[in-house]
């Protein structure tokens, strides 16, 4: 037989050679040289081996024997590509620390978005720095400007290398609004955008010269998500920019940033927040990102996350060189870089809720307290299980938060359904249903709440300052006896007394009561953090 070793550099696709050294109807080895090919591994490789300098077969490269056809042809195995893995350690991630949240308030009025209390115990920061942490992601910066001193005690209680979650190499770095010489540095953060490029010499510095790619976080979003998935699809698409987006139904789908992409997921057009004629443009065929036709036709729109991974060399260049005074990504980055950047979009099939306002807020909460599976008879259980829409409760991917060391929960003859009570609280012979009770809250005899979210308390009363409050007229830290609370926040270290009635009867939807201790947003009555509620309160 006569036979000739080529090498060829990959991709090397097989096909037919017309002439070769003399030899006439070659063709390269392959899987559509012969219909009778017999696979064949070690004993061509050991002579293949010999034939190629070291002993050995260089990975990456495709090896093919040309043979006259007319005869027996055996079949190299296919060659193995290994696909580039993205490492975490060449990985950043910047959470952004949100602007006013003027939507969230009063939620905000002393805190930033990030810094809110959330599922009884935990904070909305815990949230990003949890998946990048579960990520294997130690490098983290948290850019700050509003209100910031709660966000920046729990960050320092919680992430630091002395007695929190230690990071190894890693470290997390509060970059907070600050002036600088200069016109241009006397401005505080206009954006997303430009409070990167503010800090843009740090992400230039010596111990961040080996970061590859920057992730770029929202701190007010509840979700569950390996970030290395994300990058991964990233490098695997050689993408400039990838944009981690879910499908959205009409309901919402103008309160976020919109985008058309092609067959390879590549974004065409990013609109954000359109109005009107704008808004029904972006309608799209999500079908494509593997929805069926009905699903397709409930979530018409492919809506953007605020979740982006840039490559650093292209986020350096964009915020530096070509946007120099664009402030925002979703407004005018993104929409910019489709032109003439490979922007690709990923898509995070799983839970994902924006805490952008008091409602959202309240339901998602809310929504932590539902039942695994509605069914009660066996038989029934395996078939119908309905898991919760987001859990905490998962023990591959813990969330962590600032380490509180309170006692276990105290409940004296109570009635609690569909409830989360956080650790440190006492309860005694009420009945709490549907609601979420934070830490270290005390509800005492006859207290009813239903539908409520309960943020808890910074610190104890003793037992003898609380006699001797109530014995002055004043009411303690908690919720006192015989109160009648539903469809209610209660901030932190808010102080509701007896026989208080809060169930909004007349249906309010918006009201502004800050001098009676509580606002309304959507219904829903939220009573202030330090607030005081007197006896016989009816609201």
């Amino acid at each position: 037989m006569d036979s000739a070793n080529m090498v060829l550099k990959a991709p090397a696709p097989t096909g037919c050679v017309k002439r070769v050294d003399g030899l006439e109807n070659s063709k390269f080895w392959g899987d559509r040289c012969s219909k009778n090919r017999v696979v064949f591994g070690s004993q061509l490789e050991k002579k293949m081996k010999s034939r190629s300098s070291g002993g050995r077969i260089n990975v990456g490269v495709t090896r093919s024997v040309l043979t006259d056809i007319n005869k027996d042809v055996l079949t190299f195995r296919e060659p193995v590509f290994i696909q580039e893995q993205a490492d975490p350690k060449n990985v950043a991630a910047i959470i952004l620390g949100g602007g006013a949240g003027t939507r969230l308030y009063p939620l905000t009025r002393r805190r930033a978005k990030p810094a809110v209390p959330i599922g009884g115990c935990y904070r909305l920061i815990d949230v990003p720095m949890s998946n990048c942490i579960n990520s294997g992601i130690n490098k983290i910066f948290i850019m700050t400007q509003f209100n910031s001193a709660s966000l920046n005690r729990h960050l320092a209680r919680t992430y630091n290398f002395g007695n929190g979650v230690n990071f190894g190499d890693g470290f997390v770095e509060v970059l907070a609004a600050t002036q600088t010489p200069g016109e241009s540095g006397m401005n505080w953060f206009q954006g997303t955008a430009d409070a990167v490029r503010q800090f843009i010499w740090v992400f230039e510095d010596a111990k961040n010269k080996k970061v590859e790619h920057i992730l770029i976080l929202s701190g007010d979003h509840l979700y569950r998500m390996d970030y290395m998935d994300f990058v991964q699809r990233h490098v695997d698409t050689g993408a400039d920019i990838t944009v981690s987006c879910v499908p959205m139904d009409d309901s919402r789908a103008c309160d976020y940033g919109l985008m058309k992409i092609d067959e390879k997921s590549r974004i065409v057009n990013f609109a954000e927040k359109p109005k009107g004629a704008d808004l029904k443009a972006m309608q799209v065929d999500n079908t494509l990102l593997g929805l069926s036709p009905q699903e397709a036709k409930k979530y018409p729109y492919i809506a953007s996350m605020g979740v982006y991974v840039f490559r650093t060399s292209v986020l350096l260049k964009l915020l530096r060189w070509r946007y120099p005074t664009a402030n925002d990504f979703g407004s005018e980055i993104i929409p910019a870089a489709v032109k003439d950047h490979n922007v690709q979009a990923y898509l995070f099939n799983d839970y994902w809720e924006d805490i952008g306002t008091v409602k959202s807020f309240f339901d998602a909460n809310l929504a932590l307290t539902e039942q695994a599976c509605p069914c009660t008879h066996f038989t029934l259980l395996l078939s119908h299980y309905m898991p919760p829409k987001f859990s905490f409760y998962d023990p591959n991917t813990p969330f962590f938060t600032s380490p509180r060391y309170l006692p276990p929960t105290k409940i004296e003859k109570c009635r609690v359904i569909d409830s989360i009570i956080s650790h440190g609280c006492f309860l005694r012979e009420c009945s709490v249903k549907h609601s979420i009770v934070g830490v270290r809250s005390r509800l005492e005899y006859g207290v009813e709440l239903q539908d409520a979210m309960m943020m808890g308390a910074d610190y104890y009363q003793t037992e003898a300052e609380i006699a001797s409050l109530l014995a002055e007229g004043m009411v303690p830290i908690g919720v006192g006896q015989n109160t009648k609370i539903r469809n209610c926040i209660i901030d932190k270290n808010a102080k509701i007394g007896k026989n208080v009635v809060i169930v909004n009867k007349d249906n309010v939807r918006e009201a502004d009561r800050p001098s009676e201790g509580y606002h309304i947003r959507s219904g829903i009555t939220v009573i202030l953090e330090n607030a005081t509620i007197k006896d016989g309160t009816e609201i």
